[in-house]
């Protein structure tokens, strides 16, 4: 008589539901040109968030959600050894490529926020440009951002306000869009100076925070920002994708896109926005 060993496969619900949650999100910021985003718009948050961190040469270091390296970058130019890490390669391949045109040393990997391949205390930074606020599970990336800091390391992030212009896009578009799953938090809360130092606890200290503005002067009317972020954006052109097939819920996105832009305009013949952001640095314990 023979027998037959049959094995079974046990899957984990959480695990499959979070490696589906990240691959919606790795698309979504694949689509359209985030790269000229970061290059056109909002580059000097690169810099400004290094400056606000003292990261100077010979420091070794990671930038969080890098995207295409802003602040991976700013880091290299002021002589410090500093690895890019995002979940989308795509990104990292552009940042990559701007680097060796600059003629800087930076390695790059790909990696989730929430799940850093590094040992504990390894780093003597980490830092993040409007990239990890946009983590799903806000605890989970703040909890590796601190653990991968030595003792008397520097944890730095910058990221759009709530009340702000970008924080306001959000809002807007939030009807057009589905509810997010749960334990899933809105990124701009890490625009709010509280909540980051709520998810970064005792673990840090010599909190230093302030508000800055971003100008941006890139768009000539209202409806060129719309137009602009619904073909580059990857949050905006998710919105419009899920209403493709509905012309009237397109069009009321439209005109909500354009309006917000109208509010924030101070331009005088051309529009001129202001985006503001937080930049929050501390003191690994």
């Amino acid at each position: 008589m023979t027998s037959t060993t049959q094995t079974s496969t046990i899957t984990d619900p959480a695990a499959d539901a979070d490696a589906a949650l990240k691959a919606k999100h790795r698309a979504m910021w694949a689509s359209g040109d985030y790269p000229a985003v970061a290059r056109e718009l909002v580059e000097p948050l690169g810099e400004i968030l290094v400056t606000a961190a003292g990261i100077g040469a010979e420091q070794w270091g990671i930038d969080i959600a890098a995207g295409s390296g802003n602040a991976t970058l700013a880091a290299a130019r002021r002589g410090a050894k500093v690895i890019g890490t995002d979940l989308v390669p795509d990104l990292l391949e552009v940042g990559r490529r701007r680097a060796d045109a600059a003629g800087l040393t930076v390695s790059w990997k790909e990696a989730d926020a929430e799940h850093l391949p590094y040992a504990d205390g390894e780093f003597d930074f980490a830092i993040s440009a409007i990239g990890i606020m946009f983590a799903p599970h806000h605890q989970a990336a703040a909890d590796e951002m601190v653990r991968v800091v030595g003792s008397g390391g520097t944890v730095a992030v910058l990221s759009w306000t709530p009340e702000g212009f970008i924080g306001q896009l959000f809002a807007t578009m939030k009807p057009y869009v589905a509810p997010p799953p749960p334990g899933v938090s809105p990124a701009p809360l890490w625009g709010n100076a509280d909540h980051v130092t709520q998810l970064l606890g005792s673990r840090v200290r010599d909190i230093h925070v302030h508000r800055g503005v971003l100008e941006v002067d890139h768009f000539n009317t209202p409806e060129d920002f719309r137009d602009y972020f619904k073909t580059n954006y990857g949050p905006t052109i998710s919105a419009y994708r899920l209403l493709a097939g509905d012309p009237e819920r397109t069009a009321a996105l439209d005109a909500d896109l354009a309006d917000l832009a109208r509010r924030y305009d101070r331009g005088n013949g051309s529009t001129v926005l202001d985006w503001e952001y937080l930049v929050l640095s501390a003191t690994r314990a």
